[in-house]
């Protein structure tokens, strides 16, 4: 059993290392499920199997010296060495092969199903997202809220609340399910989102939106224009800037594209049924719907709520809209 777990543990090893320096492209969630469905395996077989072994032959050294003392005592030696106690808590240690497996499970599950189904922690990578998000943010992700759905092959198995405009969510990038993104959604099955010279409109109507103080980004040293956004029952904020051109450069192919008109003024849309069209805030610096289209509802990881963490800047700690 030795060499068969020191095996295992060199291929996660192996696996980890490899997705770090970038050789391989990495699963955390079926990482997590392998770990946990191994250590499992490893915890069942210490409960019914080693450690009723390890029980039993410490039972037998036990018994063992109880009757060698005996025998010596009738022989009138009384003093006998030798700590029946402390070689009894050596046969029922662990060995390190059981401790890193069966040991690590009850950790490891706890982590599997609370990311899994209940929350799941993210860090804001870019500054698509600013001024609500900042790179550094170590955001909390509902991932029940839209519907509780099976680890990583992401069904779903309950409904949940459908996504409205306004929320920031996160999702599986559809040019490449394997990453993760997070915007906020714009539009819904069946809505009309136009993104015309830079004013957001929905079924024909304008998304009002009220001058804010410039915002300073200190990533790039620069002022922005912003501005306050309501869309349904979101208030928050957006950046343009005035450098940017209002058309859309380098648009990708991807399914419905047909359900969209580009031009120099920016890009009109009808949302397909099963998706949503996705913006970052930072409207001029976000790679977004505009560009790769529509994301189905069975790409939809959670809804992103609260930074539990900048290491950067403490006050960034709290709920966002």
């Amino acid at each position: 059993m030795q060499a068969l777990t020191s095996l295992i543990l060199a291929s996660f090893v192996g696996y980890v290392s490899t997705w770090y320096f970038g050789r391989v492209e990495g699963n955390f969630a079926l990482l997590l499920l392998l770990a946990s469905v191994v250590t499992g395996i490893y915890w069942l077989a210490e409960r019914f199997h080693f450690l009723p072994e390890r029980q039993k032959a410490a039972d037998l050294l036990e018994a063992e010296v109880t009757r060698r003392r005996a025998e010596l005592g009738q022989m009138g030696i009384s003093q006998v060495d030798g700590d029946v106690a402390a070689g009894r808590e050596r046969i029922l240690a662990q060995p390190w092969w059981l401790d890193w497996t069966a040991g690590l499970f009850p950790v490891i599950i706890a982590v599997f199903v609370l990311r899994s189904f209940f929350f799941e922690p993210f860090k804001i990578p870019s500054g698509s997202m600013i001024p609500t998000l900042h790179i550094g943010d170590l955001i909390l992700v509902n991932k029940f809220h839209y519907g509780v759905r099976l680890p990583v092959i992401n069904t779903k198995i309950t409904d949940g609340t459908a996504p409205k405009r306004g929320d920031v969510m996160v999702f599986r990038y559809p040019p490449k399910p394997s990453l993760d993104y997070i915007k906020r959604v714009v539009g819904v099955p069946g809505d009309e989102v136009a993104y015309l010279n830079k004013r957001l409109t929905i079924n024909g109507a304008v998304i009002d939106t009220k001058a804010l103080p410039e915002f300073f980004d200190d990533d790039v040293m620069r002022y922005f224009k912003q501005y306050q956004e309501v869309l349904g029952d979101k208030t928050h904020g957006i950046l343009n800037d005035d450098s940017r051109p209002a058309f859309i450069p380098g648009v990708d192919d991807f399914a419905f594209k047909d359900n969209c008109r580009y031009s120099v003024e920016g890009v009109v849309c009808k949302v397909p049924q099963g998706h949503y069209f996705m913006m970052g805030d930072n409207r001029d610096n976000s790679l977004d719907s505009r560009y790769w289209g529509f994301v189905p509802d069975k790409n939809i990881v959670g809804k992103a709520f609260f930074v539990w963490m900048n290491f950067g800047d403490l006050k960034r700690i709290g709920s966002f809209d």
